[in-house]
């Protein structure tokens, strides 16, 4: 089997690469993406698995178009998860350009050799904000460019999946998805965490949608292998989108008590009143503060729940504290060890 992964040298496409590499022992991947595996940023284990001669690595900009000669051989299956994603940190246009036009770029290539499977990782962004529980059977209302830009690109993928009925298509909606090597949020607070330098502001109950990324490789497996029955699709015949997050959803409180006992990180975390840490954050911005956006999503719930794969059985393998304990034993020194 020959599998492409677009944006495969990011988070979730090294993850899945090395999931994939070592799941099946015929298996051959293709890493397309902008530049190659930073290997400082992730576990060596994982770096090791990447360097299997099954795997190798291509620079694609996917705002461009694809060439059908990318790889030789048939492609038996595709993985879109390259995307401009960080909100704040680029412009507007520029979040239209990855995540539309490299929906384009990505479902014409598939149509050009022939793939019949596309897995495409979108976003719970779509769903856009609100204090009230949501689900896959909620209306999308997207309320940022990125959240905009990935409901586009999951039209398109469903477009091209519509001009064939042989076509395979897999759209998930991950939580935030953290694990070694993130270099996100979540690591961040394992970072403020340790250093006894995080603070709740009224916001210890607020929840947050997210899921590991190992558990989330196994929910493409899933996914995938189940696109076949017609009961589990729910776009039409042949194609399923389903949340990814932890169920129930963790609270910022559930976040910083996982951590600090996995970490055994003892250092006590303040309480402060939100609009004291906002006002400040725009004073430390130009020094590598916390930036105003991100620090007004802390007090946002973003409870989003996995009802479709609850109702389909799918066996979660990690917990929540599982998760985070594999994740410090893969990459110490995320968490300050060696």
């Amino acid at each position: 089997m020959q599998v492409v992964l677009f944006g495969g040298t990011g988070f979730i496409g090294a993850h899945y690469a090395r999931h994939l590499l070592e799941a099946d022992a015929a298996v051959k991947v293709l890493l397309c993406d902008l530049h190659p595996v930073d290997e400082a940023r992730f576990a060596p284990a994982l770096i090791r698995v990447l360097k299997d001669p099954r795997c190798t690595f291509r620079a694609v900009d996917v705002r461009e178009a694809i060439p059908a000669s990318l790889v030789d051989g048939p492609v038996d299956m595709i993985a879109n998860f390259a995307a401009v994603h960080r909100e704040p940190g680029h412009q507007q246009n520029e979040y239209w350009q990855a995540n539309i036009l490299g929906a384009t770029n990505v479902t014409a290539y598939a149509t050009a050799v022939g793939c019949k499977t596309i897995l495409f990782t979108s976003s719970i962004s779509p769903y856009g904000v609100s204090e009230d529980a949501r689900d896959e059977r909620s209306l999308t209302m997207p309320c940022t460019p990125y959240g905009c830009s990935k409901l586009a690109a999951e039209k398109i993928h469903q477009i091209w999946q519509a001009e064939n009925l042989e076509h395979r298509l897999l759209i998930t909606r991950p939580g935030v998805v953290f694990g070694a090597g993130e270099g996100g949020n979540v690591t961040r607070m394992v970072k403020f965490l340790r250093k006894g330098m995080f603070a709740y502001f009224g916001n210890q109950d607020v929840r947050k949608s997210g899921i590991f990324v190992k558990e989330l490789c196994r929910m493409f497996d899933w996914g995938l292998a189940n696109l076949g029955d017609s009961g589990y699709c729910n776009l039409r015949p042949g194609a399923a989108f389903f949340n990814c997050t932890f169920d129930p959803p963790p609270s910022v409180k559930e976040y910083v008590d996982t951590i600090k006992s996995v970490g055994e990180f003892t250092r006590p975390v303040l309480s402060v009143p939100f609009r004291l840490l906002y006002l400040a954050s725009f004073f430390f911005l130009g020094i590598g503060g916390i930036h105003p956006v991100r620090m007004k999503k802390l007090i946002r719930p973003n409870l989003i729940l996995p009802t479709f794969l609850k109702e389909k059985g799918y066996p979660w393998q990690w917990s929540f504290r599982s998760a985070f304990e594999d994740w410090k034993r893969e990459l110490p020194e995320d968490w300050g060890g060696r």
